[in-house]
This record gives C-alpha cells, sequence and structure tokens, in this order.
C-alpha cells in the first residue's frame, strides 16, 4: 500500500483497468518534450539517438540491475530506474577509470558487459531482469513530475540552450568565461586519469572532477562529439535524472508521494526571491549559472540525492512509512555515493558530515547515545573527506577562508554610525534569507506541526538544509563559489519543505473541488508575480551599497501586508465561505513556497538582454580560433601537447587576465601554457587572475617560439616539453616570419595558423 495523496481516499496500487500505454505516457510525453527542445536548439538527430542508446544501454540498464540486487524489495518501477541510473553513473566513473588507466579508452564501450554477462549467467542474479511491482506512481504524481521536467527543459532554452550554439558561428560570438574551461576538463578526461591542467601541460588537476569524466566517458561511449554532449545534451539530463530523484526520494523518505513532487518543483521550477527584473545574483546565482556554470553541482546533486535515501535509513526511518526498507544494501549504496560524491562537489561532503552531526546530537541531547548505524555512517563519510581533501585536492584550498559574513559585506556601506550598521545588517541578513530560503519555509511547517520534536531523518534533512547557508557565511573565496554550499543544503531543504507542505494538505482535508480550486489560485498567484516583476523596469547600477537588496525587502513588506490584511479578514471571509475554514495556514504556505516563481522566467527574458552569463564575464569566442583548435584535434594523437601564443582575456596595465582557455577545450589537447589562472595552485593568489605564471622559464621557452624562434628553442620544447604543435592567433601576434622556414605549415585560417614541429 502506498501513502495517499493529499485527499486521497484510495491508495495508489496497480490497478490492472489501467492500460499499460497510460502508465507510460508521462514519461514518453516528458522525452518526447525534452528530445524536441534539444532538436529545435539545434542538436542534431544522430547525436541525439546515439545519445538515448548510450543512457538506455550504458547507464539505465546496468545501473538499475544493480540496484535491484541490493535493494531489499521491489517497491515501484521509477524508484528503480532513478536510483539505478545514479547507480550506472557511479559505475560508469570507475569503468571509464579504469579503460582510461589501462590506455584503451575505446573500450569503455563494452563496460556494460561487466554487469550484464553476469546477470545473465547467475540464477540468482538473473531473476533480476524482470520484477514485478506491487506499486505504480498516481497517474497525478507522474504528470505532475513531467510537467517539472518539462518546465525546466523550457527555461533552459530561453536561459541558454537559445543563445549558445554548440560551436562559435561567425567572429563575433561571446561565451560565459568558465565554459571553455570545463570543456577543457572534460577534453583532458578523455584521455588521461587523474585529468592534468590542461591549460599547463603535466599540472596535476586537484579539484572535483568526477563530473567532467562523465561528460568524457558520455562522448566516448556514444561516439557523439564533446562540445554536442557539453553544450545540448548533458546538463538537460542530469537536471531531469536529478529532478526525478527528488522526486522518489521525497517518497521514500516521507512515504508521501506527492513530499517529493511538490519537493522536485521547489528546486527545479521555484527560483530566488528577488523582484528586481534583472540579472544581478545578489547572494547567489540564478540556476542557469548553476547548472550550465557549474556542470558539477548538477552531477553531484544526482549523487546526493540517492545518498540521502541511503542515509534516511540508516540514521532511522519516519513513523508511519510504509515503503519497503532498501535493507542491507542501503550500506553498500551509502558507500557507492560517498565515494563518487568526494570527486562531485568539494561543497557535498561537508554538508552531509554536517548534517549527519546534527543526528548525533540530537540523541546526546535527549540523553542518548547515538545509534551505532549513525556513528558508523559519521565514519563513512569522515573516511571519504579525508580521501577527497587529501588525494584528490592535496590539501588545496582553492582560495576558501575562513571570512565569516563576506557574502553579505558588498552590501554594507562602511561610512555609517554604529546604529545604522546594526539596522543595515539585520536587513541585509534577512534579504539573505529571504533570497535563499524563502522556498524552504515547509520545513517551518513540518516541525510545528511535530511539535518541533523532529524524528531522525527529519534531523538529518534540517541539519544539511541549515549547514549549508551556514557554512556559505561562515567562508569566503574570490570567485563566490562558497555559494555551492548553500545549492548542497538546498537537496536537503526542499525535502523537508515538500514534507512540511503535504502534512499541512492533509490537515486542511481539501475536497477533490477544494484541490482543484488551490491548484489554480496557486497558478495564479505565480502567474500574476511574474507579471508584476516583468512589467517593472530593469534593474539599474546600484548606489548605495544596499540598494540591490532594496526591491526585494519593499516587495516583502507589499507581500507582507496583505497577508496581514487577508489574516484579518479571514474569519470574516471563513464564515461566508466555510470551505476556508482551517486552511488560512495552507493557502498562506502555499504563496510564501511560490513567492519565488518568478525567478526563472525572468532569468530567461535576461538571457535576450545579457546573454552569456549577463552579469558574468563573457569572453571572445571567434570561429576561427575554434575551427583551427578543431583540425588540430582531428589531426593530432591525444598526448601531443600545443603551445599557443595566447594566454590573456585582456592586458591591463601591462598584467596578463590569464583566464584563455579556448585552445585546451576544443583542441581536446593539453597545452604547455594557456591561461593559468584556473590551475588550482593560482586560485584565491591576492592577484587574483593577474597572478604571474609560476614556471617562467617555461613561459619564456614557449613565447620565443613564437617571437623569436631558434631550431635550438624549438627543439626544447619538442625534446624538453613534448610540444608537436604551435598555434598561432595572428591577431594576438603575427608570429615571426621565421616559423615559417622552422616548422610545417598545416593549417591556416583567416585569423590563426597552425604549425607542426619537425
Amino acid at each position: 500500500m502506498t501513502a495517499l495523496a493529499p485527499g486521497e481516499t484510495t491508495p495508489s496500487t496497480v490497478d490492472p483497468r489501467r492500460p499499460g500505454p497510460a502508465r507510460w505516457a508521462p514519461a514518453v510525453a516528458g522525452y518526447a518534450l525534452v528530445a524536441a527542445v534539444l532538436l529545435v536548439a539545434g542538436t542534431p538527430v544522430a547525436a541525439l539517438a546515439r545519445w538515448t542508446g548510450y543512457a538506455l544501454l550504458a547507464v539505465l540498464l546496468p545501473g538499475t540491475l544493480v540496484f535491484r540486487a541490493l535493494r531489499r524489495r521491489a517497491y515501484t518501477l521509477v524508484e528503480d530506474l532513478a536510483m539505478g541510473a545514479a547507480v550506472g553513473l557511479v559505475l560508469e566513473l570507475a569503468a571509464w577509470a579504469v579503460c582510461t588507466a589501462l590506455g584503451g579508452p575505446g573500450w569503455l564501450r563494452l563496460w556494460p558487459l561487466a554487469v550484464l554477462v553476469p546477470f545473465l549467467a547467475v540464477p540468482r542474479l538473473r531473476r533480476h531482469w524482470w520484477v514485478r511491482y506491487p506499486t505504480t506512481a498516481p497517474t497525478g504524481w507522474a504528470w505532475s513530475l513531467t510537467g517539472v521536467v518539462a518546465g525546466f527543459t523550457l527555461y533552459l532554452y530561453g536561459s541558454f540552450l537559445a543563445v549558445n550554439p554548440v560551436l562559435p558561428t561567425d567572429e563575433g560570438q561571446a561565451q560565459y568565461i568558465d565554459l571553455a574551461f570545463q570543456l577543457s576538463l572534460a577534453g583532458e578526461a578523455t584521455h588521461r586519469v587523474p585529468p592534468e591542467v590542461p591549460q599547463a601541460a603535466g599540472e596535476p588537476l586537484h579539484y572535483h572532477w568526477f563530473g567532467f569524466a562523465h561528460l568524457a566517458a558520455t562522448s566516448l561511449i556514444s561516439g557523439v562529439d564533446l562540445p554536442t554532449v557539453f553544450f545540448r545534451l548533458a546538463v538537460p539530463a542530469l537536471c531531469a535524472l536529478a529532478a526525478v530523484l527528488v522526486a522518489v526520494v521525497g517518497w521514500r523518505i516521507t512515504g508521501r508521494p506527492y513530499a517529493g513532487v511538490v519537493a522536485a518543483a521547489l528546486l527545479f521550477t521555484v527560483g530566488e526571491f528577488g523582484f528586481e527584473n534583472g540579472w544581478r545574483q545578489l547572494f547567489g546565482t540564478q540556476a542557469t549559472f548553476i547548472v550550465w556554470g557549474s556542470p558539477s553541482m548538477t552531477y553531484s546533486w544526482v549523487l546526493l540525492l540517492p545518498l540521502l535515501a541511503a542515509l534516511g535509513e540508516l540514521v532511522g526511518r519516519a513513523r508511519g512509512v510504509t515503503v519497503p526498507p532498501l535493507g542491507r544494501g542501503a550500506w553498500v549504496l551509502a558507500a557507492l555515493f560517498l565515494v563518487a560524491s568526494t570527486g562531485a562537489k568539494a561543497s557535498t561532503l561537508p554538508v552531509v558530515l554536517a548534517a549527519l552531526g546534527c543526528v548525533a546530537a540530537g540523541s546526546l541531547l535527549r540523553r542518548r547515545r547515538p545509534p551505532r548505524a549513525v556513528l558508523v555512517a559519521i565514519g563513512m563519510t569522515l573516511a571519504a573527506q579525508l580521501f577527497a581533501t587529501v588525494v584528490l585536492f592535496d590539501l588545496e584550498s582553492h582560495g576558501v577562508t575562513v571570512d565569516p559574513f563576506s557574502g553579505l559585506r558588498p552590501y554594507l556601506p562602511t561610512d555609517r554610525p554604529a546604529g545604522t550598521t546594526a539596522l543595515l545588517w539585520v536587513l541585509v541578513a534577512v534579504a539573505f534569507l529571504l533570497n535563499l530560503q524563502l522556498r524552504l519555509a515547509g520545513a517551518v511547517a513540518l516541525l510545528r506541526g511535530r511539535r518541533w520534536r523532529p524524528e531522525p531523518v527529519q534531523v538529518l534533512l534540517l541539519g544539511g538544509a541549515l549547514a549549508g547557508p551556514a557554512i556559505y557565511l561562515l567562508v569566503g573565496h574570490p570567485g563566490s563559489s562558497n555559494q555551492y554550499f548553500t545549492r548542497t543544503g538546498f537537496a536537503f531543504g526542499v525535502l523537508l519543505s515538500g514534507w512540511g507542505w503535504v502534512e499541512a494538505a492533509d490537515r486542511a482535508a481539501l475536497t477533490a473541488r477544494g484541490r482543484r480550486l488551490l491548484g489554480a489560485g496557486a497558478a495564479g498567484f505565480a502567474v500574476l508575480l511574474t507579471a508584476v516583476q516583468l512589467a517593472a523596469p530593469a534593474s539599474t547600477p546600484a548606489v548605495p551599497a544596499y540598494a540591490p537588496v532594496l526591491p526585494l525587502l519593499c516587495w516583502a513588506a507589499a507581500l507582507t501586508a496583505v497577508a496581514l490584511v487577508l489574516a484579518r479578514c479571514w474569519p470574516a471571509l471563513a464564515g461566508r465561505w466555510p470551505g476556508l475554514a482551517g486552511r488560512g495556514g495552507l493557502l498562506l504556505l502555499t504563496a510564501v513556497l511560490l513567492a519565488g516563481a518568478p525567478g526563472l522566467v525572468t532569468d530567461a527574458a535576461a538571457a535576450g538582454r545579457y546573454p552569456n552569463g549577463g552579469a558574468y564575464p563573457a569572453v571572445p569566442m571567434p570561429a576561427s580560433r575554434v575551427e583551427a583548435a578543431r583540425w588540430v584535434r582531428a589531426h593530432s594523437a591525444p598526448d601531443d601537447v600545443l603551445a599557443t601564443n595566447v594566454h590573456c582575456r585582456a592586458v591591463v596595465d601591462g598584467w596578463c587576465d590569464a583566464r584563455s582557455f579556448w585552445l585546451g577545450a576544443y583542441a581536446e589537447r593539453a597545452v604547455l601554457v594557456e591561461g593559468w589562472a584556473f590551475a588550482p595552485r593560482m586560485v584565491g593568489r591576492p592577484e587574483g587572475p593577474y597572478a604571474p605564471f609560476w614556471d617562467p622559464d617555461r613561459l619564456r621557452a614557449n613565447d620565443a617560439a613564437f617571437s623569436a624562434p631558434t631550431a635550438a628553442g624549438l627543439a626544447v620544447l619538442r625534446d624538453r616539453y613534448r610540444v608537436r604543435w604551435l598555434v598561432v592567433d595572428q591577431r594576438v601576434g603575427p608570429g615571426s616570419p621565421a616559423l615559417r622556414a622552422l616548422a610545417d605549415l598545416r593549417y591556416e585560417n583567416r585569423g590563426m595558423a597552425v604549425y607542426r614541429l619537425r
């Protein structure tokens, strides 16, 4: 028996009268819409077909078989597939590492056989090929989740796909500055494990690079060109999978199907509460630049969510949950996802560890010894964090420092009296909570309904939801990357918030007509808020420092005033319409959770005015550069090293802004010295991106090859540094005429020349 949706009187069990096609219709419709959007965005039909085959046969199938073998009993098909896809990604990561380390990344296409053959040959495993499920997802749940996936995919189209081609089409193309760096990491991962910094050949990459290994594996297995994987296929697919995982994990943890789908809507449909009709990011980035500016964040969600399902079993299931437990397999799943999370995103494990610590602390406050399972889980997470810190990150801080409230200080003036400053601190702190945490208000409703005595699994979710923004406020980073702790905490918080909303809906005991009216009213409220924000004038440069938070605070005050007036009038309204009695709290909570609904719409609308990053730096990405780089990729060996005369995004007062990443990105080869600003050893330097390169001798040898080449100098590049190709941007520097006599010109276009060393 499944948990009931709000207002349901019968359980959503398998209905033999419900035809098979009807059960599959939401999934088919969701895939069809996502595929249609990708095709409209210029994705080749063959690439989409090959990627679909890869996803089904090399991720979903082996992962689902392994998940079925680990969990105790079957429950729903959608859970098996969603959790199985996450398991498949972990197995793919291990297969990629083995095949690449052995020098045969091409063999990666055969890795699923390592799972499929045993599941065909071993009788005890063979039964997992065909499973009967006692429960099917409610129709409304399935279509609601399809709507979340479809809506977010359309948002991705408006905010990114429609304004960013797979490959530049002209010399005036611009691109968000981080994208080429991320593409270069994926290209590096196609032929080396562990990856190195592509812009400085031989430099170790102490970074969370597992998500880029996934992109590389996707390209290697499917045969789809890596830029098409990066700019079209991977991110929409990971977002769709994350949305489904939120829904199924929320269902499993709470025992209530609609708690999961509400959580998915809060994470992927409701944006930040902003109200300024523009692109200014305030305390955290808008969703465009979470999912595109940092694909590793989305990849980490896909691993974190099933980890929460496993940890939710280990710390103690909520009372009344009828979903079958995972059993002992929860330990294996927790270990798998902890290991994979070590290099998925550096923000994951600290938040998980804090959440588990809250569970242990809660037991101690109740004068009980923490359960052994909780202590073991803490030990496993500590071991994973130690591995990440020492092995993957080599104790590099990546610019993270203890810098309390660094994210709030930019909005605080320094020349005000102490009393005024204190008031501004309070207002900015309130703005921070409203901006980033408002959609988690359902957690308050849940805890209040439980008389502030949460169960262990609720403490786990609450601990993660609080730890994310707490760590953000505690530490600082020169690129504001501390915001990713907040985004990790969201995965915990939306599950708790969706749980709270569903319990509030249960207490309200809405009739079928009441549910329809609530849905229509919620949609109308969201549309009204969006229309108001779109009609408002676009943002202008902010003066004084606190000006950016004023629109948010003013709108919050206005909406609060409306809520207070309605609360005053509510007894009279309930007397006129008795159906309103006892349901004001649910209406208020729904309105609060929807207050950020305009965020994604205005974000997508702003893409037309501020393409390729808006407030974020954009760099030129002329087609001639990309054409030359891709020619090198097609005519060079994976181990060939390139040299280039382009290092700087710009030169300011003689200082090089060393954020040039295009050659390593599109050539998918290591470059002797390109732009070095994002190398782990350089992040956090006081000079910022203008810090000089750490090996001046290598830089001089590189640059001399273009400005004053000699046979001896080119021989040093070839023999000591393994350089095989020289890529000259003739607009940056024409290169010495002597190059034509000392090296072989192999390619030339309107701005570029490529030489091969003899």
